[in-house]
């Protein structure tokens, strides 16, 4: 009797002492380091970083020393570059690529916001998905192969040399992407909201603003700095388009440093910093939008 009971008594010990001690979990055996993702990771973050330590530095030597010492050691710092860049009509310059960003993006992403409304809860039918193909079909079109009709354009409409000629083809080829993007985002909205808007009695432009906006507003937000980017930097235009010195936005504000017999290597640097100041601001106010926008739909 008691060799029966005796084995039991230790077996359910060993079982209390088992669940007062914590288990140790095992680790998968198919989960292994990416050693080889790894190493592409840091190459790709040399290849993003030296370029840019290659800019800071430049922009603080003095053109002389820029010759004569090592390309990527700091030598004596100067503000001189930035003091010559600023006394050189910089903030004439700056003026012109915000107005140019500004009234090329905002009009762009209203008007495209309320086409991808429309084209997503409208009730045009045939008509509203030709537009759709007619936007999506901006996106085969480069800019390069519609530079010289659009030179004309401007012509017959006498804005040659005035900023409004770079901000009007700016509006035209920021709407097809921002039409997709923000078409994809009102698409995922629930119909039941609008349904149930729409028995309270609102009307297409109250839900449009008070419904679909606040939803759709990551989108917005992406859209909006990825456009603004895109505009701010653009070059091709302003070279086209504008020839007075007064008129031009910051890209092609670089000329202004380069002689007929020479560069001035570290007085472009420095403009290249300030230049990259209001993104990189833009970019900090704006992340937590931009980055929900960017992977939104990804977690479904």
């Amino acid at each position: 009797m008691t060799s029966v009971i005796a084995p039991e008594v230790g077996q359910s010990a060993q079982a209390e002492q088992g669940q007062g001690q914590p288990r140790r979990r095992r680790q998968p055996s198919g989960e292994r380091k990416n050693w080889l993702g790894g190493a592409v990771g840091w190459i790709w973050l040399l290849i993003v970083v030296i370029p840019i330590y290659w800019i800071v530095v430049t922009s603080f030597k003095t053109r002389a020393s820029y010759f004569i010492t090592n390309p990527f050691l700091p030598g004596k710092p100067t503000l001189e570059n930035y003091k010559f860049v600023i006394d050189a009509d910089f903030a004439s310059y700056f003026v012109n690529s915000v107005i140019v960003t500004l009234g090329a993006t905002v009009p762009a992403v209203i008007f495209s916001f309320m086409a991808a409304y429309a084209i997503i809860r409208g009730t045009g039918g045939r008509f509203l998905g030709f537009t759709n193909s007619i936007f999506l079909l901006g996106l085969a079109v480069p800019l390069q192969a519609v530079v010289i009709p659009i030179f004309l354009i401007i012509i017959k409409l006498r804005l040659y040399d005035t900023l409004l000629a770079i901000i009007l083809p700016s509006i035209a080829f920021a709407i097809p992407l921002s039409v997709l993007v923000l078409s994809n985002f009102i698409r995922d909205v629930p119909r039941e909201l609008f349904e149930s808007m729409r028995m309270d009695g609102a009307s297409e432009w109250t839900m449009l603003w008070r419904l679909a906006l606040p939803l759709t507003r990551p989108a917005i937000v992406t859209v909006s700095i990825y456009q603004g980017l895109t505009i701010w930097n653009n070059f091709l235009l302003p070279l086209i388009l504008i020839q007075s010195p007064e008129q031009r936005p910051l890209p092609l504000a670089l000329w202004n440093f380069q002689g007929q017999y020479g560069v001035n290597v570290p007085a472009i640097a420095a403009s290249v910093v300030l230049t990259t100041l209001p993104i990189i601001v833009l970019y900090a106010i704006g992340r937590r939008q931009l980055l929900s926008g960017l992977t939104a739909g990804f977690g479904k």
